[in-house]
């Protein structure tokens, strides 16, 4: 069996550097316990780490007050956390076509109980106008948010822009920035952003189970759990001060290491050459799927304002087998289908086809890797025109 190449970082980066893996199992080992639940030497150390990481995830994203860096399960917690805590019956919130079912469903869920909901569309290239979106807002209009980076077409949408309308109206605007967190700087100050929501196993470089949420200073969210937090536990009631209000129970220590050691793998390497890296890979595989008869490429013109990840589909073949044979006769692990982001589908009209071809740039690929895969997709193409 030839080496698996991996072109699905855009669902979770793999490999992790070594530096994780080592990190993780040397501090579980000697300091995995809960952390500031009590006095003694070894629990403060372990509250000190996640302290360290909270501080290192708010300067990553430009952020203020670090105590407003919460810790959930993965972004998808966050999102829940943000969207049903802000919205209630009566409210309006606006979205976009390009959301994750991590932002479509508590929204529908919530429309159900009264919340109004728009969803703008993005344009040929793949991004939002922010006017579209200014025009949607309303006297009740309590949430904006928004993919910042697409999971299926890869584009960046203009937050900053989008984020200036909205605070010119007052309206708190939200990111979910599962695929942007470390593939390219976020400054959530210049941008306007007052949530911001994040996952550790993609680009970040951390492992599963471990995300969050950064809340600017002046945004309040609702409580929508309670539970134990460490701290006065005589209150009948959850706390409200930051970080505990979104913390409930005992922390994911071990994923919060390997979070510490993915971000500091990140910066030490630079974030801006990592996603000059991977463009550049990205640049050659776009080249050459074009050069492909028999492949579309989706919303890839222009690569200026991309991540690293490519959707395509190759003429008469559905998304699925496609992957099948890549997995299957290749060794190349890929995405396809949905991508859990139906509405991209549904208006690129992919939704016929089961979706589309995913190949997801980390920073472990290499050239061959490229020229691998375009080698088996020009074979795949070659037997449908067959």
């Amino acid at each position: 069996m030839s080496r698996l190449i991996f072109l699905d970082n855009g669902s979770t980066s793999f490999p992790k550097p070594d530096e994780v893996y080592r990190f993780m199992d040397h501090f579980y080992r000697n300091s995995g316990v809960s952390p500031g639940r009590s006095g003694y030497e070894l629990c403060q150390e372990t509250a000190t780490l996640v302290d360290e990481t909270r501080k290192t995830l708010t300067a990553f994203f430009h952020g203020g007050n670090h105590d407003r860096l919460c810790f959930s399960s993965n972004a998808t917690d966050a999102l829940n956390l943000i969207i049903f805590g802000m919205l209630k019956p009566g409210d309006h919130a606006v979205t976009t076509t390009l959301e994750h079912n991590s932002v479509l469903r508590p929204l529908y869920h919530l429309a159900r109980a009264g919340v109004e909901v728009d969803y703008v569309p993005f344009e040929g290239t793949g991004c939002v106008d922010p006017d579209r979106i200014a025009k949607q807002f309303r006297p009740n209009t309590k949430l904006v948010v928004v993919n910042h980076a697409s999971n299926v077409i890869g584009t960046i949408q203009p937050i900053r822009e989008i984020g200036r309308r909205c605070r010119e109206r007052g309206i708190p605007f939200a990111i979910d920035a599962s695929q942007s967190t470390g593939k390219v700087p976020i400054d959530v100050e210049d941008a306007c952003v007052d949530v911001l929501a994040f996952t550790g196993h993609k680009s970040l470089l951390g492992p599963t189970g471990i995300g969050g949420l950064y809340v600017r200073e002046g945004i309040d969210i609702r409580l929508t759990r309670a539970g134990g937090t460490g701290i006065r536990s005589a209150e009948r009631t959850h706390p409200e001060d930051y970080p505990y209000r979104f913390e409930y129970g005992t922390m994911n220590v071990l994923g919060i290491s390997g979070l510490h050691a993915g971000v500091k793998w990140i910066l030490e390497r630079g974030l801006t050459a990592l996603h000059e890296q991977e463009m550049a890979l990205t640049q050659r595989l776009r080249d050459g799927l074009r050069a492909i008869d028999g492949v579309t490429l989706y919303c890839q013109d222009d690569l200026a304002g991309h991540i690293s990840i490519l959707a395509f589909n190759v003429y008469g073949m559905e998304a699925f087998d496609v992957g099948t044979l890549l997995d299957i006769d290749h060794n190349i692990a890929c995405r396809t289908g949905l991508h859990c982001s139906p509405l991209v589908h549904e208006q690129l009209g992919t939704d016929r086809l089961h979706g589309a071809v995913r190949f997801g740039i980390g920073p472990f690929n290499t050239e061959a890797d490229i020229d691998s895969a375009l080698g088996a997709v020009a074979e795949i193409a070659a037997m449908a025109r067959k």
